[in-house]
């Protein structure tokens, strides 16, 4: 997969790309992500990308002709355009598996009021939100979504069944998790995970899954 961001503050995403699963999904040719600063697309002596919004207001908006100019140069056949915006469709579990599938994406990073509705309106394919709150820029929300979609990637996770349990998926948060010691300051672990009776913990798994959901997200479980 290749992934291209737009964005006005490139330097944000240097620690994020390069540590951890994500640069080795990156040195072993998992995925190939590519951060554009959407100045270089900026004509003038200033490389001017916002102006005030018509009509008044505060703020600024992002101008149409570098968006549209970096795009228009970027995108593959078939590439699949996205732009991080707080009014876009909330990101899921099932949009990110979804762009997971996809050869070449395009996430645009928008700031200050946003982008000109033109390019919103000719250029985008899809608008993702990663919550009801607003940030300064849409780059750390471009962050979240490709660390979230990776993890859908043949070859990212180093445990694929680690996908069929964690948080969210089938609905249902994840169990909860314990490590040595088996006491910890008079606090032991649930007798079950000592028994090695894989069946039993499957069972005690699934029951704290439905417990932690119905205590913290019962919206989850309604039909």
């Amino acid at each position: 997969m290749k992934i291209d961001v737009l964005t006005l503050f490139p330097q944000m995403l240097d620690g994020f790309l390069s540590e951890s699963m994500m640069g080795r999904a990156q040195t072993n040719g998992v995925v190939s992500i590519n951060v554009r600063n959407l100045r270089d697309w900026a004509k003038g002596k200033h490389k001017q990308v916002d102006d005030r919004p018509f009509g008044g207001g505060a703020g600024m908006v992002v101008m149409p002709e570098p968006i549209f100019d970096a795009i228009e140069e970027l995108q593959t056949p078939g590439a699949h355009r996205v732009y991080l915006a707080p009014d876009g469709d909330p990101l899921t579990p099932e949009i990110a598996q979804s762009l997971a599938k996809k050869e070449h994406l395009i996430l645009l990073s928008g700031h200050y009021e946003g982008i000109d509705e033109r390019a919103r309106e000719n250029l985008i394919d899809q608008e993702i939100s990663i919550g009801d709150y607003v940030l300064t820029n849409g780059t750390l929300a471009a962050a979240v979504l490709i660390d979230c979609l990776c993890r859908f990637l043949p070859g990212f996770l180093g445990e694929e069944k680690s996908l069929t349990s964690e948080s969210f998926q089938g609905s249902l948060l994840d169990f909860p998790q314990f490590t040595r010691p088996a006491v910890f300051r008079d606090m032991p672990i649930p007798e079950v995970l000592l028994t090695g009776n894989h069946a039993e913990i499957e069972k005690w798994r699934q029951r704290e899954r439905e417990e932690r959901t119905r205590k913290r997200r019962p919206d989850l479980l309604e039909d």
